[in-house]
């Protein structure tokens, strides 16, 4: 029975992508956001299950993947898609066919999103140098970046905030960057712990207790940040590595 436990929660991953992506497609972003977050908190415990019940199986990872890829890669796109619809509708409009309906090929650019995914995915499944660090940005991370941005602004208290998400110039850079950053060779690292000591943590302490501070102050509005300061800790112990690694 133990050995169904793992894939039984990468399931319920899945099916709560396979929801958000109901709600993204009627436009409730907020609901498919609630449920990405639920499916990201579950991906992040099936192979923990998995390690503690010694069920590790290659099923397992592949499952895991196609999960992530609805879930992290599928959702965002639709939720990017319903974004830049939203925020400029006046980009390249065209009749549409006898009913001269129109239509922006603008939101078609968040295409690029669930593509990346895949392909980071893919690279995941063959890469052995991601078993201690992520080399590319994480669809998980991706996903609750892209996730909150309709959470800001239909909850978000701060109106720099709202005002940027709804931005098209952002929604575009933040498609296109977040595409790049998920199959780049960036190393980013990974908050999967081995043991707790603060010597070997101290990077993912140092973040967890940032990303606590910008959420107590920025609230919903810190979870893009949360992201962003995460890419630019994992640069910054990057290049402490680099240096410590050079003979003096």
């Amino acid at each position: 029975m133990k050995k169904y436990i793992p894939n039984l929660i990468t399931q319920l991953n899945l099916t709560a992508g396979l929801i958000a992506i109901l709600f993204a497609t009627q436009n409730q972003l907020d609901y498919a956001a609630y449920f990405v977050f639920f499916g990201i908190f579950l991906d992040f415990f099936d192979g923990f299950i998995a390690r503690i019940l010694h069920k590790e199986s290659e099923i397992g990872v592949q499952l895991d993947s196609l999960a992530d890829m609805v879930t992290s890669g599928v959702v965002p796109g639709i939720v990017m898609f319903q974004l830049l619809h939203k925020a400029d509708t006046d980009w390249l409009m065209v009749d549409y066919l006898s009913n001269f309906k129109e239509i922006t090929f603008l939101p078609f650019l968040a295409l690029i999103l669930p593509l990346a995914a895949a392909y980071r995915l893919a690279k995941f499944n063959v890469d052995d140098r991601d078993d201690h660090d992520f080399i590319g940005l994480p669809t998980p991370a991706l996903a609750l970046f892209v996730v909150s941005l309709p959470l800001i602004s239909i909850y978000g208290k701060h109106e720099w905030a709202v005002n940027m998400v709804n931005g098209t110039y952002f929604l575009i850079v933040t498609t296109i960057l977040g595409s790049i950053l998920m199959i780049s060779e960036l190393s980013l690292f990974s908050l999967k712990f081995s043991n707790f000591s603060l010597k070997n943590n101290l990077v993912k302490y140092l973040f967890l207790v940032l990303a606590i501070l910008l959420l107590l102050v920025l609230q919903i509005s810190a979870l893009p940040i949360i992201i962003i300061v995460y890419i630019l800790v994992s640069i910054g112990n990057n290049l402490v590595g680099k240096k410590e690694q050079i003979p003096s």
